[in-house]
């Protein structure tokens, strides 16, 4: 597989193995099948795995725990993230290192290489768009953010915790681009990137916003990018493997899916499943360092991995896709 510059870790592979598949959140999977996932994305040449407490209550992590019991971890990146919401800024220490305490003992590990702020960030009196009545829960303000998660990310890369941190990309447009430019930068960003410009659900903070904004914004400034959401969430699949959230939480990407039939007629066209054409959508954009794979089996993955091995997209095909909608 072919390797990526990435400041955080050198080098990266083009595809990262990410946590929501193994942690079962885009549908059903077994432990069994999830770890020999990881084996079949090691044996193919992945060298970094991303994970979140969130991925089925941990189950992600003891995945990775188990996939890497005994194995030799060199040249191996671990991310693994933190979801803090706004607390009083003397407790933000202690929630972050205990949520990393905890995760480091599901992954059986020491340290992780990439710690990352998974909570939405934004500005201190901006009201959400939806569930603003979780906003203290569920999303970060700047003056938290600048004045304690920063200097938190710090003290623990001192202790050697973790060896870089970052930000989940998502949340308040002005507050990301704010903290994206601010005098300490994230030492890496995930991006949402796919040919519908779509978060799907997870936008629920801002409704204007705009993931080709952030992702320019962090091109401009030259972060290090991890692109999320390159099938949005299914919807640039050939069909939804899982039934719409009973709450109606995720129906922007049944929409999504919807939408998106433009874009499957377009894959038939150039004979590629609908799922190979976004992953390469992903891989050909500029400046991304890997695009992280929300993957429950093997299956999946081995599309990917050949999507991957079919190299970038031409520029005309990149063009009619980022004007197909």
């Amino acid at each position: 597989m072919n390797k990526r510059p990435f400041f955080p870790f050198g080098e990266v592979s083009s595809l990262t193995l990410g946590g929501g598949g193994l942690g079962q959140v885009w549908g059903e999977t077994t432990r069994e099948e999830a770890v020999k996932t990881v084996n079949l994305a090691l044996k193919e040449g992945v060298n970094h795995f991303d994970v979140a407490p969130m991925y089925g209550k941990g189950e992600a992590e003891r995945v990775l725990g188990e996939a890497f019991e005994g194995k030799n971890l060199d040249g191996l990146n671990f991310t693994t993230k933190c979801s803090l919401g706004t607390l009083p800024d003397a407790q933000v220490y202690d929630r972050l290192n205990s949520s990393l305490t905890t995760s480091l003992e599901c992954m059986n590990m020491e340290k992780v290489n990439l710690f990352l702020l998974h909570s939405q960030l934004r500005e201190d009196d901006f009201e959400l768009s939806n569930f603003n009545e979780m906003r203290e829960r569920n999303t970060t303000s700047l003056s938290s953010y600048f004045n304690a998660v920063i200097p938190a990310f710090e003290k623990l890369k001192k202790e050697g915790k973790i060896d870089h941190w970052g930000i989940g990309g998502l949340g308040q447009h002005q507050a990301l681009v704010k903290a994206i430019n601010h005098e300490t930068p994230p030492e890496a960003i995930q991006c949402v990137l796919n040919p519908l410009n779509s978060a799907g659900a997870i936008s629920y903070v801002d409704e204007n916003f705009n993931p080709n904004v952030i992702l320019e914004e962090c091109q401009k400034n030259n972060l290090s990018i991890l692109a999320i959401r390159a099938v949005q969430a299914g919807a640039l699949t050939r069909s939804m493997d899982r039934e719409p959230h009973p709450s109606g939480f995720d129906k922007k990407d049944f929409d999504d899916y919807l939408r998106a039939e433009p874009f499957r007629e377009l894959a038939v066209k150039w004979n590629e499943s609908p799922a190979s054409l976004a992953h390469r959508y992903a891989l050909s954009t500029p400046k991304v360092g890997s695009v992280i794979l929300g993957v429950k089996n093997r299956a999946e993955l081995k599309e990917c991995i050949e999507a991957e091995e079919k190299g970038e997209l031409t520029a005309e095909q990149l063009y009619t896709l980022k004007n197909l909608f």
